[in-house]
């Protein structure tokens, strides 16, 4: 797909344990016409994610070389480890027509608010706190502490997400919510054409 139209990107965020990956996942898998921004990232690869096609997974010295290259857009530190989006992981994408999905922490969809002002922004949603808790929990992947840290950070998260987001979709249902998403990019299509 090339040249007609420059692609839309759309800043997802949400809780850790809320379901952002599922839902970006069965997206992508329904509309050829959007990719996913690879992020780069200074923490551990998960049992099953790949280098380059989950993250850009990279040490924190190549991760400052790139903020002192002023080669990401955005870019956060979450528990401990960096997160950023590259630049060219946005330009290239939308430059050649396709709708990019950018997954991002609440602390860089911020960022992105003023260096992509056109975004648009979706906040993703638990259905309530405590079916959180459970998703988190029965990830088995952390400690009892990382867990509180990161129900802590999803009430903050909650709260904030009021301001800089367009739009929020509930993950009580993956298929439903990806409904949703895929409602979300053909209004932004129809609204650019």
């Amino acid at each position: 797909m090339s040249g007609l139209r420059r692609g839309t990107a759309f800043v997802v965020s949400g809780p850790s344990g809320v379901g952002k990956s599922t839902l970006v996942r069965r997206v992508l898998a329904a509309d050829p016409q959007v990719r996913f921004s690879i992020s780069h990232t200074t923490r551990a690869p998960r049992p099953g994610e790949r280098d380059g096609v989950d993250y850009h997974f990279v040490s924190g010295f190549e991760f400052r070389r790139l903020i002192a290259k002023e080669a990401f857009l955005e870019y956060a530190v979450y528990q401990g480890n960096y997160y950023g989006t590259s630049r060219a992981a946005v330009e290239e994408p939308t430059r050649e027509g396709y709708d990019l999905i950018l997954e991002v922490e609440t602390q860089g969809a911020e960022k992105l608010e003023v260096r992509l002002p056109e975004a648009v922004r979706i906040f993703i949603l638990p259905p309530s706190l405590a079916v959180l808790e459970a998703r988190l929990r029965e990830r088995r992947t952390e400690s009892e502490e990382a867990v509180e840290i990161r129900l802590k950070r999803a009430r903050e998260e909650i709260a904030y997400a009021q301001r800089p987001y367009i739009h929020s979709i509930v993950n009580d249902s993956v298929d439903k919510a990806a409904a949703e998403f895929l409602e979300i990019i053909r209004d932004a299509r129809e609204a650019r054409a």
